[in-house]
């Protein structure tokens, strides 16, 4: 979705996926793969008591050992206020900013919450309290849409990403 004007936005953040354990995880998985491909692929030894057919590592170590690394290290969340609504893009998720226009808001709110009790997890997420985009913490902006639907987009600087929405929602409303 096109981005409403070329001036800076109130407020931007962008954020990755920082959490230390996440990194473990994906790099043990990797490395794992990585040496079983080695092993079996490139030295002939088949890896384990009853290995996988080749075709099916090479699909793993594609999937696992370059894919999966490549899309924690690239995924972003990226959140902009701007004149005419919140712009929220979770990249490689979303080729194209999602614009949650200003009319569209009945009301928001900065909190805390629990994204694994209330979302399940981490990055685009469905659960009983509605949709998250949060890829780390426990804070956030919550959005109630006029349809009753709920979003909320998870923040580091949460306080200063809803005095901009504020702002920008008032100056909105003012000129409609």
């Amino acid at each position: 979705m096109n981005r409403e004007s070329q001036s800076p936005p109130a407020f931007r953040e962008e954020q990755r996926f920082q959490q230390v354990w996440i990194w473990f995880l994906v790099l043990g998985i990797a490395a794992l793969i990585w040496y079983s491909a080695i092993q079996q692929l490139i030295l002939r030894r088949p890896f384990g008591s009853r290995p996988a057919p080749n075709t099916l590592l090479i699909i793993f170590w594609l999937l696992f050992g370059i894919g999966l690394p490549a899309l924690i290290f690239t995924a972003r969340l990226i959140t902009e206020v701007r004149s005419d609504g919140i712009y929220v893009r979770f990249f490689p998720f979303h080729f194209s900013y999602r614009k949650i226009p200003f009319e569209e808001l009945k009301s928001f709110e900065a909190r805390k919450y629990n994204a694994i009790r209330e979302y399940g997890g981490w990055g685009i997420r469905y659960g009983p309290q509605g949709k998250a985009y949060n890829v780390g913490g426990n804070r956030g902006v919550q959005l109630v849409l006029t349809d009753g639907k709920r979003i909320l987009i998870g923040s580091q600087r949460p306080e200063e990403f809803l005095a901009a929405l504020q702002s920008e929602h008032a100056r909105y409303q003012s000129s409609s």
